[in-house]
Formats: C-alpha cells, sequence, structure tokens
C-alpha cells in the first residue's frame, strides 16, 4: 500500500516536534496514557447521552504489555476508538485534536476530563519508538482500520481486526545505542515508575501483567518432613498499577490525618510529619484542587542555591512539572504539595506552561490560603509555629527585604524576635501592645547571639529604664526591619543610633557642656585614632561601661560584618562610619583628661585601648592585636613591653 505523506507538515516539522518540543523522553507514555483516558471518557461520556448501555467505569481500563524478545510495547484501551476518517484526520495532520474539539462541544459536560487538547501528544511516540502501530474501532462502525508509520515519511492506513470498540497503539522501540538505551522503556520496573510518577490519578485503571516468584507446594520438605530450601517458579499477574483517585480530590472528612501524613512522606521523600496540612478546593476565577504541607524542617540545601522551589502542578490528574515555581512566591518556597487544575494554557508539549492569568490567579490564591493557616498556627498552635519559626522564619524576612519592603503588610506579623523582656519569642504586635506610653520607637539591637546582644554596652540604659528590645540574631534581620521603617505607626530604632529618644533637654544639655569643655581632647582622640573613627563623642546612653562604638549612617557595624562575610573583592568591603563614644561619667574618661595635661603619647595609646576594646565588645576584628597587648602591657607596668 502506498505511504501517504503528512498533510500539515514536513518531515523536520515532526523532527523537530520530536527532538525539540519534548526535553524528557519518558513522558511519551504519559501521552500515549492522557490519550486513552481522553477516548474512554467520550466513549462513556456518549453513553451516558444516549441514555445509558450498562458500561462500568471499572471495566473501561487501559492496559500495558511488554514483549521483550520482540522489543514492544502495547498500549490498549476501551475507548471511543476512531474510525478510518479520523485516523488520517487526527494522526495524520500533526496538531490536530479530536479532544480540542469533542471539548469545544461539549463544554458543559460534568465529570469529563480531557487532558490531551493539541493532538501532538501521540507524536511523543516516535521519540523511543522505530514504528507505531495504531489499531482502531471506533463505536460508530464495524469497520476496524491499523495506521502505521515509521515517523516523518509518511503513514500507511489499510483494514484490521479488533472485536471490541478502542484502540491499540504498538511501538516497537528504537534500537539501542551507545548513549541510549530504549529497551528500558520494556522493563516492569520502568513502566511502573513511568505510571506512578505521571499517570497515577488517571481515573481508569491502569493494567499490566507482571512477573512475579512463589514457593512451588510441597517443595520446602523432604521425604522425611524436614525442612530443605524450598523451589520457586515464575508466574504471571496482572496489577492495577495507579491509585486512580487523587487523595487531593477526595473529601477532607474522608482522608484521616494519618493517610495525609504518608502521602506527605512518600511523596516527598521525608521521614517526618508535616507540621501542617492544607487542603483548597476553589472554583470560579481560579478553579483547583490543591493539597500542601508545611514541613517540619528545612532541606539541608533550603537556604542555598541549589535549592528549587515549586509545587507538584497537574492538570486533571496527570503530572505536568515536578516544580512549578510560579505558583509559589519565594518567601513561601518552604511549602510542599500539589496543584490540580483543568484550566490552564497549557502548550503544545504540555512540559511547559504558557504564562496565563489563571496561573497568577492560584499563586494568588494559595498564597493567601497559606498566610491564613500560618496566622491560625501563630494565634492556635504557638509551640509549633516556633518550631516552624526556627526552620522557616528566615525566608520570611527575606521576602521583606528582597521586596523592598512591599510585602510587610503580608509579612510582618508571621515573624517573631527575642526579646530583653521576655527572653523567648514575641510577635511585632505583642512587643507593640507592651510598649510604654511615652516610648518613641521600637528598639533593636543586632548580634550574633541574644546572650551577646544582653551584655552590649549601648543597651544598659534602654533595660534599665524598662523598654523592651528585639534582638536581631539572624543576617537578614536588621536589613528587613530597615525595608520595614516602621510597625503600627512606631519606627524601628537601632541601640546604637546616635538618637534613642530618652535623654530629658538637662541631660542633653549637660552631655552637649561637656563635649564644648573637651572639645579639644575629642579632636584629639579623634586624631590620635588616625581615620580609624568619624568622631570621638561623649555617651548618654552607657551607665557602667565605659566605652562602645556605634555608626552613623544607613550602615550599621552589623551591617558591616554581614555584608563583608559574603564573598567580594577587597576593594569593595564594606564600611561602618564609626563613632568611638566615651562615658564621660566614668573613671576611665577622668584618667584620660589627666593622661592628656600630663603626657600626649601615653593618651594616644589610651586612645587605642579604648578603640580596641570597642572592637572587642562589638566582635570586630582587631587590626593590630601586637600594638593592643604592648599598650596594655605599658599602662600595667610602664617601659616594660
Amino acid at each position: 500500500m502506498a505511504k501517504k505523506q503528512f498533510k500539515a507538515e514536513s518531515k523536520r516539522l515532526l523532527e523537530l516536534m520530536i527532538n525539540s518540543i519534548y526535553t524528557n523522553r519518558e513522558i511519551f507514555l504519559r501521552e500515549l496514557i492522557s490519550n486513552a483516558s481522553d477516548a474512554t471518557d467520550k466513549r462513556y461520556y456518549n453513553a451516558l447521552q444516549q441514555g445509558g448501555s450498562g458500561l462500568n467505569r471499572d471495566e473501561l481500563f487501559i492496559e500495558l504489555t511488554a514483549e521483550k524478545e520482540a522489543r514492544t510495547l502495547t498500549l490498549l484501551d476501551h475507548g471511543c476508538g476512531m474510525t478510518k476518517e479520523e485516523l488520517e484526520q487526527n494522526l495524520g495532520t500533526i496538531a490536530k485534536s479530536g479532544s480540542l474539539d469533542f471539548k469545544k462541544n461539549n463544554e458543559t459536560a460534568e465529570d469529563i476530563d480531557i487532558i490531551g487538547q493539541f493532538g501532538v501528544g501521540f507524536y511523543a511516540a516516535f521519540m523511543v519508538a522505530k514504528h507505531v502501530e495504531v489499531i482502531s474501532h471506533s463505536m460508530e462502525t464495524d469497520e476496524v482500520w491499523s495506521w502505521k508509520s515509521d515517523g516523518s515519511d509518511g503513514y500507511t492506513v489499510e483494514k484490521a481486526e479488533r472485536a471490541e470498540c478502542g484502540t491499540t497503539i504498538i511501538l516497537t522501540m528504537k534500537d539501542n545505542t551507545e548513549q541510549d538505551n530504549y529497551d528500558e522503556f520494556l522493563e516492569e520496573y520502568t513502566l511502573r515508575n513511568l505510571v506512578k510518577k505521571y499517570s497515577d490519578y488517571i481515573r481508569y485503571p491502569i493494567r499490566m501483567p507482571v512477573t512475579k516468584s512463589r514457593m512451588v507446594e510441597g517443595t520446602d520438605k523432604d521425604a522425611d518432613g524436614n525442612d530443605k530450601t524450598p523451589e520457586y517458579e515464575s508466574y504471571t499477574e496482572v496489577e492495577t498499577l495507579n491509585s486512580m483517585v487523587p487523595i487531593w480530590k477526595k473529601r477532607k472528612g474522608e482522608v484521616t490525618e494519618e493517610e495525609y501524613f504518608q502521602f506527605y512522606k512518600d511523596k516527598f521523600y521525608d521521614f517526618e510529619n508535616p507540621l501542617r496540612v492544607i487542603t483548597s478546593s476553589t472554583e470560579g476565577l481560579a478553579t483547583y484542587n490543591a493539597l500542601l504541607f508545611i514541613p517540619s524542617h528545612a532541606p539541608y540545601d533550603y537556604y542555598s542555591r541549589d535549592f528549587e522551589k515549586g509545587l507538584q502542578l497537574y492538570s486533571s490528574g496527570v503530572l505536568i512539572m515536578e516544580k512549578c515555581a510560579d505558583l509559589l512566591p519565594d518567601y513561601f518556597s518552604f511549602v510542599r504539595g500539589v496543584v490540580d487544575s483543568q484550566d490552564l494554557s497549557l502548550n503544545i508539549s504540555r512540559e511547559m506552561l504558557q504564562q496565563d492569568r489563571q496561573l497568577k490567579r492560584i499563586e494568588s490564591s494559595l498564597e493567601k490560603k497559606i498566610k491564613s493557616e500560618l496566622e491560625h498556627m501563630l494565634k492556635n498552635e504557638r509551640e509549633k509555629y516556633e518550631t516552624f519559626f526556627k526552620e522557616f522564619g528566615r525566608q520570611l524576612k527575606y521576602g521583606i527585604y528582597t521586596s523592598y519592603g512591599s510585602t510587610k503588610e503580608l509579612l510582618a506579623d508571621l515573624l517573631l524576635y527575642t526579646t530583653s523582656a521576655e527572653k523567648k519569642f514575641a510577635t511585632l504586635a505583642e512587643y507593640r501592645t507592651r510598649m510604654k506610653e511615652d516610648q518613641k520607637y521600637i528598639y533593636y539591637a543586632a548580634g550574633e547571639s541574644a546572650a551577646k546582644l544582653e551584655m552590649m554596652p549601648q543597651n544598659e540604659r534602654l533595660r534599665e529604664m524598662g523598654y523592651e528590645i528585639l534582638y536581631l540574631t539572624d543576617d537578614v534581620d536588621e536589613f528587613t526591619l530597615k525595608m520595614m521603617r516602621e510597625y503600627d505607626g512606631k519606627e524601628f530604632r537601632s541601640t546604637s543610633d546616635d538618637d534613642l529618644g530618652i535623654e530629658n533637654e538637662t541631660e542633653k544639655e549637660e552631655i552637649k557642656q561637656q563635649a564644648e569643655d573637651n572639645k579639644e581632647l575629642l579632636d584629639f582622640l579623634k586624631e590620635a585614632l588616625d581615620g580609624k573613627v568619624s568622631a570621638v563623642v561623649l555617651s548618654g546612653r552607657l551607665k557602667t561601661y565605659p566605652v562602645c562604638l556605634t555608626a552613623k549612617g544607613q550602615i550599621s557595624l552589623e551591617m558591616e560584618k554581614v555584608l563583608n562575610s559574603m564573598p567580594t573583592p577587597e576593594q569593595q568591603k564594606v564600611k561602618a562610619e564609626r563613632v568611638l563614644e566615651i562615658n564621660a561619667q566614668h573613671p576611665v574618661f577622668t584618667a584620660l583628661q589627666q593622661k592628656y595635661a600630663a603626657d600626649k603619647e601615653a593618651a594616644k595609646q589610651y586612645a587605642m585601648i579604648l578603640y580596641t576594646q570597642a572592637l572587642l565588645i562589638e566582635g570586630l576584628p582587631v587590626e593590630d592585636p601586637i600594638a593592643y597587648t604592648n599598650a596594655v602591657c605599658n599602662l600595667m607596668a610602664p617601659g616594660q613591653a
């Protein structure tokens, strides 16, 4: 029989489609099963339209059979089948889809999922097969036709035999090469895994004869009745490979918590139960089913560049993407789960999504749902929420920082910080309700740990006055608050800022007068430190400590440490504008005044010692430890260093 040429496109188009549109060979099986499911849906729907014909969905199964010797893989369905004209129309014309036509003609049909809409999925078979035969018996006629093709050089259509309506697809696998092993698609293990991965939730049973082993009866005993090594025999049994009904489409009352937990652990390879299960089902502008999980711990690579966020995306039970990043904002990237929607605009390969409004609506809906669930956990399951925050709180902070504060209305109330008053986690709202009536700012201190911040000199007076301080111990914390600027009308203010809003006018005047009286000394100390600080000032924040180091401008000392810990060229290192603050009420300042009057060289040594002490308190590196130790030795035993 003479071959017919593909009507719509050339050999190059088919080659381009096979080699470029599909980037993953194994999805050929997903496409063929999806087409079989569509055909079965059509038959079932048409039977219902005709008043029913005793069709039972359980009988409308899809069957896989692998013949290793013949190197063929056969897929058989009991769907609507195709006439000769439909075979030529649907398979002979690339991108002609009977499924799409059926969907357009039956838009009001309920309980019908049409997965394949573009007529291209069938050609994925040519990624693994050198010869494809399609035998189809349409429910509209008694004739059976066979469509055969070796690829882009054309096809033939001739009469064939098949007793019942439906379609049989026989793939003859390509020959193996050094790079490609096509025999793997004839292995039971591979086929089982591919069905489980991509087509587990097809609504019809997907069956396959599988080889099993059993003990030959009576071979475990010898003639005397003593135990012996038994003999085993192989046998074949037909198994259903897919689950059919997705757990996320079941009513919440039909699924136990343990079943949700087990699904999560099996699906996402976690050994621990999730902290929270989130179910969501919506119709309207964003129609989808979602089953989401908040893990109890962060993956080892979560805060690294290697981590890949995203939810598993299904279209009518068929896996489209393993990790669809567009469904989650970065600040909720810790969420795992699945989303299933019938209304996605897929491109012809179904491997990529068109960036359409539907996807954005789903993302927006999920964002609100996740935030609501986190708020509920924070309010009603505080201990569980704190466990979550220890693992993923940093990501919420990054969300505010990287959005330049635009997400603070969404995320600010989810943040937790240890405070000086409670010595435990508190929300910003909780801090706000405990503020004193005369308190101008929300105070914070940034450093390595709450224990170290508790001892910082610049925090001493605030604590003495009863003001609560947020202790920021994550690298991103201070950057986050800088982006937020304020919360509930109260500005964030670092305890190292020059104006803490706590000095009364009398104190300000006293400090101002003392600074004027000691201007010559303060200028001398600045000059002695040779550019290490931008100013030496008298402090109103210190009580028992002699000295502390603060910073002017937008870059704090803690921000300097964080930024310089990143891998950047030496010439791009950041330096805060440092200010050395001295407690004028401390005996050290009196000694400094006396030394300046008597021995200016020794006063320079004092300046260096005080500055180095301030560096040590802040956890900053000492620039010249040898010079510092010599100066201390000279102070302890003059002339002996």
